[in-house]
């Protein structure tokens, strides 16, 4: 008999590894926050020895979801204004906004909300571009969350920093304080090609080699984007980008709705990764990202939810069955981007596309204890045939009952166990009453 800490037995474990499996009656076995073992819950009781048991009779265990990109703070303007094209909605409404509220104090009560929202939902790891960084990380300490945070630089000033120098500088002392924690890690993140100008895309580069981390960028996100680049570079934002160097596999590049057959010749040579945005791009009409023919072309593709003043959710299980639905609408084959494609979107390949996947990603011995227990017997998802079908495209997030990250439960039967959903809710409406009254 071995020991273990945990025994999870579920009516399904889906893996999402390479090889996805959908094991039925079978156990999780945790030890030392890392899934230990995958077995028949019949086995797992003969072999391990004085462990805690939790049954899932009813249940899907799959790995957590990994929001790929995100800005969490802008749940603060969710609904402020809606039903506008991408660049007015920037240019008249949210950044205005956000000159005018951006603070350390708003970041950090809008992280934490929108952690809630993210545990809630399932996810246990997510990776943000915003401004206040510190708000953000303290915020994901508290509740306890994988996060991913961007040394976000832009050119233009801020409420966050009058100048790009002070960008810099502010990033680089994020990174000294933040590079050698467990659960929060950290990326290079330009904003735009139309708001960071070439030498400091440069510099972004040159600092991401020299400290070995991934590169977030939104790009090519819609038509006016590029044709600002053809007007201001005369190239295509793709190719300025691969002209200094910056395509390769350590790029995360964010949307690409707008991919010509040249965008495809350098994707090919070069395999960045590309975070898929649906429903804000089909919110704020940018364009459809050809998900299946990048896959195809062996790109890693994962899913994020984008910001939720442009979503408005951060709901991973609707991103996927988005993703799916907009996917066999753009190749126009009902084929073409399958359940089992969208929900490893939102798990593996999300770990691939932030470098994680050897820890996190899938449910496999060895790797972190990030797992989420969704309750299949509901009305929503009967009768069951296939669980990944029903998963993503009938559950909803409120069948989403457990969640654990690194071995620690941080929902349990649809309640928070490190945020305090009543202060939330306050805190929420104490800056809805703010903003509205100026």
């Amino acid at each position: 008999m071995q020991k273990s800490d945990l025994l999870f037995h579920a009516k399904w474990i889906i893996t999402c590894e390479e090889n996805n499996r959908v094991l039925e009656n079978h156990a999780l076995v945790i030890r030392d926050k890392k899934i230990l073992d995958i077995l028949p819950s019949t086995e797992a009781r003969q072999k391990y020895a004085g462990s805690k048991e939790e049954h899932y009779n009813t249940h899907a265990i799959t790995p957590g979801f990994i929001n790929s990109h995100t800005h969490l703070a802008m749940n603060m303007f969710r609904g402020l204004s809606d039903d506008l094209e991408l660049l007015d909605w920037l240019n008249n409404h949210i950044w205005p906004a956000e000159g005018k509220w951006l603070s350390h104090e708003l970041v950090h009560d809008g992280s934490l909300l929108a952690m809630a929202e993210l545990i809630r939902s399932g996810t246990t790891c997510f990776n943000d571009m915003y401004f206040f960084m510190d708000a953000t990380a303290e915020a994901a300490e508290i509740a306890c969350m994988r996060a991913h945070i961007g040394l976000h630089i832009i050119d233009v000033p801020t409420a966050y920093a009058k100048s790009v120098d002070e960008n810099f500088a502010k990033a680089l002392d994020f990174y000294q304080r933040y590079k050698k924690h467990e659960m929060i890690k950290l990326t290079m993140a330009p904003a735009h090609i139309y708001t960071v100008a070439i030498e400091n895309l440069e510099k972004c580069n040159q600092l991401a080699h020299e400290y070995q981390l991934k590169i977030n960028i939104h790009l090519q996100e819609s038509p006016t984007e590029v044709a600002q680049s053809m007007k201001m570079h005369r190239k295509r934002p793709l190719q300025c980008l691969h002209e200094i160097g910056m395509v390769s596999p350590q790029l995360i590049a964010i949307h690409m709705t707008q991919i010509n057959d040249a965008d495809f010749a350098i994707l090919q040579q070069t395999k960045p990764n590309i975070v898929h945005c649906p429903e804000s791009n089909m919110k704020l009409v940018s364009g459809c990202c050809p998900v299946e023919m990048l896959m195809k072309h062996g790109i890693n593709v994962a899913l994020g939810t984008d910001g939720a003043a442009s979503n408005n959710d951060l709901d991973m299980l609707g991103e996927m069955r988005t993703a799916a639905l907009l996917g066999k609408i753009t190749a126009n084959d009902p084929a073409a981007l399958s359940a089992v494609q969208a929900l490893k979107m939102a798990t593996l390949h999300g770990a691939k596309a932030l470098g994680i996947d050897h820890y996190t990603g899938s449910l496999e011995a060895g790797k972190a204890a990030d797992f989420i227990a969704i309750d299949m017997n509901q009305i929503e998802s009967q009768p069951l045939y296939h669980p990944i079908s029903q998963i993503v495209y009938a559950a909803s997030r409120s069948q989403v009952t457990d969640v654990w990250v690194n071995g620690k439960q941080l929902l349990k039967n649809r309640q928070l166990t490190t945020l305090n959903e009543k202060e939330l809710l306050e805190k929420a409406q104490m800056w809805r009453n703010r903003i509205t009254t100026g």
